[in-house]
């Protein structure tokens, strides 16, 4: 069994039920993400699904360089503090470069090392230099299995607080196809694992100047990696995904959340009782 790890009054790991990570792809402003965090933190109490809110306050790696890429590091990393206070939810950004670390880590609860960067070890050994709670997105080009490495980089550190997510793997041209053995294959390194579900539909590029995916199918990927006994589930949801500012081909509808929470709710609690 992999270990437990705490964040805020979140617990996610062991046999505990799962955790639902969730928020829009980027901060667009101030105004929609608070509106996302809000309903999200209702529609996540109502069920009785534990809730951390995920935004990302810079997407430096956008496929144009004319994609909306954030409010910047200070003014979203401002509203991410924002939001954890007045919400009292913990709260997770993607992270991009070692010198943004420090400042990153007195806001978030986890530090998020995006998959295109699982490898670069200077990242990975200032983010676990934090004692944040770490999680590690598995690259599209990354074998599950060798995410050991990964996550031999943090453990350098002294720091153990280490989440694992899978989120596709690259097969042919603009798709990802998952293979849910890797949520078993990187449990047993001893780490919580996590399942992107909306990062999973996506197809990185599959618009040309954009990435494009099939939200359609977010429900069954998540519905796959909580039969499959993932720790936690990652879904980028959003109010509007039509007129979301980043990834809304592949960001879940608001108002669809609570049904497939219920649904995944059932799941989990069959499948922990195993």
């Amino acid at each position: 069994m992999n270990k437990k790890i705490k964040v805020g009054n979140v617990t996610i790991g062991g046999s505990t039920p799962f955790v639902l990570i969730a928020g829009p792809c980027v901060i667009e402003s101030k105004q929609v993400v608070k509106h996302i965090a809000k309903s999200l933190k209702e529609i996540a109490e109502a069920c009785k699904v534990p809730f951390i809110y995920k935004a990302s306050y810079d997407k430096a790696n956008r496929t144009s360089i004319k994609s909306f890429r954030g409010l910047g590091h200070e003014k979203g990393l401002e509203i991410l503090a924002e939001i954890k206070s007045e919400l009292g939810v913990p709260v997770l950004s993607d992270v991009h470069t070692p010198e943004e670390m420090d400042r990153a880590a007195e806001v978030l609860d986890i530090i998020q090392i995006p998959a295109f960067l699982c490898r670069q070890t200077d990242l990975l050994v200032k983010a676990g230099e934090t004692k944040k709670v770490i999680n590690i997105k598995k690259g599209q080009f990354v074998a599950p299995q060798d995410m050991i490495q990964a996550v031999n980089k943090v453990e350098y550190t002294g720091n153990k607080k280490i989440l694992l997510t899978e989120r596709g793997t690259t097969f042919g041209y603009n798709n990802l196809v998952v293979d849910f053995r890797a949520l078993d294959i990187m449990r047993a390194m001893g780490c919580p694992v996590v399942f992107d579900a909306s990062h999973s539909v996506q197809q990185p590029g599959g618009l040309g100047h954009v990435s494009g995916g099939n939200s359609d199918y977010i429900p069954l990927m998540a519905r796959c990696g909580v039969a499959a006994g993932c720790d936690a589930l990652f879904m980028e949801v959003h109010s509007n995904p039509k007129k979301a500012l980043s990834d809304g081909p592949n960001m879940l509808a608001l108002n669809k959340l609570k049904k497939l929470l219920m649904t995944l709710k059932s799941i989990d609690t069959t499948v922990k009782k195993k």
